[in-house]
């Protein structure tokens, strides 16, 4: 919409003009303001980026989160450097606050005024101010890695030739396990990559490849808008850095929302949570310039990575939060070195989860300092530190964890982490998911539980612990092919491993069921005048028996054998040569779920 000039006043207090901008949804609207005519007051408004902050992309929008965009009242935002910025004013989907996107991009090093009538949490009658980051540059894209090949790492059928998704051999079968399916996205293909369901022992249900020269993480079930989804991260991985989006899938796998990091950022691959109020919890990384000298080999100009948690508002794809390492964690905090060569990125923090507490508030895990941090969810301050250089919590016997991930909150007092305890260096002998109790009044913590594989395994990277509903924890080893659950007494109930040297950087046991809208999959072979029928579909759960349809031309088939779904793709022998072939998945009644296409039997 085109900008709206109003007649212009001359401001008092400032005896200059000063252009503003008043809150009207959707517009730009151009007018003359006085920042002294109001004094700030109403509720409390939090605003992203924070008061003080100093690493704002010049692309950043302006969050204010308390009060509808109905009660923004006259804005201006001015730039020591570029000067005021008109733009836009939209809306949150949730009608509790709103953005304003400026029309041109701030300039690197500048600060930024923001002068309203509103009661800014953390500004002065109004105003804040937030500094402008100089950004390095994006991060750079490296090829994937591939997994060395061995026999039996993919799996092959003969009515999905284009599927060849990564084999599990189950070692532990899952008796007395917690029900559900296994949840995996393997990042070393070896063929293709992607998101990839298996039933309880390791039959494949579903999978789907990414692009080529993409990999997928943080493959799970979620709730959205009330109902079950698929969501996981897709895109290019760099020295465990990610750059991509974020995917929601519905229960017939069709897409639902990609959603995206805001700001100019990109989507990383560490964290994709959808939270109680169907916003989204992501994480990217941001390289900026910055001054290092408090650390040994640092300098007053070196490239730092910027770790960034951002909450995003689906429907509309607006930043309602974001929280940047770098306004809230020094550098001097990290036990990962400054690079010796100056311009090689510094990940002093390297955010690995974000996780939202059964308070409101936000738990992130930094893998490089050791760390983890409960957050407020309203101005990004920090209530408490777990571990790392500067705990709240005196840390009790064998609680110390290095290099961590997937720290979540586990009730009001106990958070669950899963600790690699290797970087490199290596620090513990082998890795373990644990359960610590936080006291809160003494400020201790204390070891509730932990898991280790027998024999031991040692991850440098990646991991995940989750907590099953029956008390059971399953894990995912990360860096190392395994997967393994484990009862409330620390005893292994399920165990697996990828057949290749193959990793997912997460793993989940969770329910599933699934209804594609694809058809079935059909195809025959003839051998010794023996005709085998292949019949599968790709993501279905609720197939117990396949029908067989056969005739001398595709439109006049009819049932001529049938028999029990025996894997993802079951194999059906005629009892006589037939010219074409169908098949319909039945369920446990015998109601047909779908009919495939006549396929031609050679």
């Amino acid at each position: 919409m085109p900008a709206v000039r109003l007649p212009f006043r001359r401001s008092r207090l400032a005896g200059r003009l000063l252009l503003g901008v008043v809150a009207a949804a959707g517009t730009t609207v151009l007018v003359l303001a006085s920042p002294g005519g109001s004094r700030a007051a109403g509720a409390p408004v939090n605003v992203f980026p924070v008061p003080g902050g100093h690493v704002a992309a010049p692309s950043t929008q302006i969050t204010f989160r308390g009060v509808p965009v109905s009660q923004f009242g006259t804005m201006i935002v001015s730039g020591s450097k570029t000067g005021v910025h008109a733009g836009r004013i939209l809306s949150d989907s949730d009608g509790r606050g709103g953005s304003f996107l400026p029309s041109k991009p701030f300039s690197k090093g500048e600060t930024v005024t923001v002068t309203t009538g509103l009661n800014i949490v953390g500004g002065r009658n109004g105003t804040y101010s937030f500094s402008v980051a100089d950004p390095a540059g994006p991060i750079k894209v490296a090829p994937p890695t591939t997994a060395p090949r061995v026999r039996g790492d993919i799996n092959r059928f003969v009515s999905a030739p284009q599927l060849f998704p990564a084999t599990v051999n189950v070692t532990k079968l899952p008796h007395g396990a917690a029900p559900g399916d296994l949840f995996l996205a393997p990042q070393d293909g070896p063929v293709q990559r992607g998101p990839e369901i298996l039933g309880p022992y390791g039959g494949l249900i579903w999978f789907k490849s990414v692009s080529k020269g993409e990999s997928a993480t943080d493959f799970r079930t979620q709730t959205y808008q009330g109902k079950p989804v698929l969501t996981w991260w897709q895109g290019t991985i760099n020295g465990g850095v990610g750059t991509g989006e974020n995917e929601i899938y519905s229960s017939s796998y069709r897409p639902v929302a990609t959603v995206r990091a805001g700001n100019g950022l990109r989507a990383d691959l560490h964290e994709f949570e959808l939270t109680s109020q169907d916003t989204a919890l992501v994480t990217a990384y941001y390289p900026v310039h910055s001054n290092t000298r408090g650390v040994k080999n640092g300098s007053s100009d070196d490239v730092v990575l910027d770790a960034v948690a951002q909450e995003i508002d689906i429907p509309t794809g607006l930043v309602l939060y974001q929280w940047d390492s770098l306004d809230h964690v020094p550098v001097t905090r990290s036990h990962q070195p400054a690079p010796a060569q100056s311009g090689h990125p510094w990940d002093y923090f390297h955010i690995n989860s974000v996780a939202e507490a059964g308070d409101g508030s936000l738990v992130v895990s930094a893998r490089n300092t050791w760390a983890v941090y409960d957050l407020s969810h309203q101005t990004g301050t920090t209530n408490w530190t777990l571990g790392g250089k500067t705990s709240t919590f005196k840390m009790g016997t064998n609680t110390s964890f290095m290099f961590q991930h997937d720290a979540r909150m586990l009730g009001s007092d106990e958070i669950t982490i899963f600790d690699d305890g290797a970087g490199p260096p290596i620090v513990h002998r082998r890795s373990r998911g644990i359960t610590l109790r936080l006291d809160f009044a003494h400020r201790s913590a204390s070891l509730v539980l932990q898991d280790e594989h027998q024999p031991g395994l040692l991850a440098e990277y990646e991991g995940s612990l989750q907590p099953l509903p029956n008390g059971d924890q399953f894990v995912g080893w990360g860096g190392i092919p395994y997967l393994t659950e484990f009862n409330s007494k620390g005893r292994p109930v399920f165990d697996a491993h990828f057949v290749g040297a193959n990793s997912s950087y997460r793993a989940f046991r969770l329910p599933w069921s699934g209804m594609p809208l694809t058809r079935p999959s059909v195809s025959a072979r003839v051998d010794r005048g023996t005709t085998t029928v292949y019949a599968s579909w790709n993501g279905a759960t609720r197939v117990a028996r396949w029908r067989v349809l056969g005739g001398g031309s595709p439109t006049t088939l009819k049932p001529v054998a049938g028999g029990r779904r025996t894997a993802f793709e079951t194999a059906v022998r005629l009892p006589h040569h037939e010219a074409y072939v169908a098949v319909q998945p039945l369920d446990r009644r015998g109601h047909v779920l779908g009919t495939s296409v006549a396929a031609k039997v050679p």
